[in-house]
């Protein structure tokens, strides 16, 4: 009896001075990878397990196509799963509409997207919409996912 205690005696001091002096530990220890925390942590979630924010259309087009519902269905999942989260669809257009054409086609894109996801199960209060059109130049044909 009196070896298990001195034993874990011995246990517990040396795990607390390991703790107060840090040279002590194996030198094999892996450091400690940083954590990403709070809102930052979520976009990096959402974008790991939903295969990225963006979905793409082509020319002219607000079609979804078997792509980008594949991307949604995956994303639409993750809010799901999170509803706690609100995110915001950026709708662009394509650079060489005149701007009033590429906000409205933004916007449609963006509203697409929107009812997709609704559709699939997000509430519609967890997602909001925006149209850049062409405001943000290279990414037409596309619309974005941001987790807010």
């Amino acid at each position: 009896m009196r070896k298990a205690a001195f034993l874990l005696a011995l246990l517990l001091g040396a795990t607390a001075a390991e703790a107060q002096l840090p040279f002590l530990r194996k030198r094999d220890a892996q450091p400690q990878q940083p954590v990403l925390q709070g809102i930052d942590a979520l976009r990096a979630e959402f974008a790991a397990q939903s295969g990225g924010t963006m979905v793409y259309f082509g020319s002219e087009s607000t079609l979804l196509g078997p792509p980008a519902r594949t991307a949604l269905a995956l994303q639409a999942a993750w809010l799901r799963r999170h509803p706690e989260v609100v995110v915001r669809i950026e709708g662009y257009g394509d650079s060489l509409d005149t701007r009033d054409h590429a906000l409205a086609v933004g916007a449609r894109r963006a509203e697409d997207v929107r009812s997709y996801l609704v559709l699939l199960g997000v509430p519609a209060v967890q997602v909001s919409t925006t149209s850049w059109g062409k405001e943000r130049p290279g990414l037409g044909r596309a619309v974005t996912v941001l987790v807010r």
